[in-house]
């Protein structure tokens, strides 16, 4: 039995086409179905639903064989447990967006790194706001959130937010701008390092169907 860890939503979706081409389809709909667990039409194979931040941990920890997870999540998970037992073998080009740095309208963010002000910045993504702070010399105080992170610069609570932008549009309802791009993000393919000696000839199977079928 191979074990797939995936996220609902914008990942699952993505994620389909190139099941679909290794012969893999989802006998289920996560979003009509109460189970986490999903049937395929390969006896051999199941879906397992996790949040998106737990997938690397399912899969490093041999929860799943494999699974699918931004670069995002994953540099979050490796800062915080490490690389142990994570094989990266395929951007998969799917989910795309981009991790960026957000302010107020009035707040003149380039002036406030030139001189060297510490400013605040509220987050989700830790390990990446204090790796590119630190390379560009700007002293911040990180400020951990969940969620909104829209209100942290229109409440006061952050001068800046460091999050993930697709089209912009959450930003710009909410009076903010982009003033910095950190990096481009898209979801990987991710293999149990244990599971890919056990289970070499399917998992070596699947990931080259996905490689063959990764949108270009």
């Amino acid at each position: 039995m191979i074990t797939l860890a995936l996220s609902k939503g914008r990942i699952f979706e993505e994620t389909l086409p190139l099941l679909a081409a290794a012969g893999i389809q989802v006998t289920e709909d996560p979003e009509k179905s109460r189970k986490l667990i999903l049937p395929t039409n390969r006896e051999d194979v199941r879906v397992v639903l996790v949040r998106a931040t737990d997938v690397p941990t399912y899969v490093a920890h041999g929860g799943a064989d494999i699974g699918v997870a931004g670069k995002d999540v994953l540099i979050e998970h490796a800062g915080e447990e490490g690389d142990a037992g994570l094989y990266q073998p395929l951007d998969l080009n799917i989910a795309k967006c981009r991790m960026s740095v957000a302010v107020r309208a009035d707040f003149d963010y380039e002036a406030a790194v030139k001189q060297g002000s510490r400013i605040r910045v509220a987050t989700k993504y830790t390990t990446i706001a204090r790796q590119h702070f630190a390379d560009k010399g700007v002293h911040v105080d990180l400020i951990k959130l969940y969620g909104s992170m829209e209100l942290a610069p229109l409440t006061g609570l952050a001068d800046a937010i460091v999050d993930l932008v697709s089209t912009g549009s959450t930003l710009k309802a909410n009076k903010l701008v982009e003033v910095e791009q950190i990096m481009q993000i898209s979801s990987r393919l991710v293999v149990n390092q244990a599971a890919l000696k056990l289970k070499r000839e399917p998992i070596r199977a699947l990931i080259q169907a996905f490689e063959s079928a990764i949108p270009k």
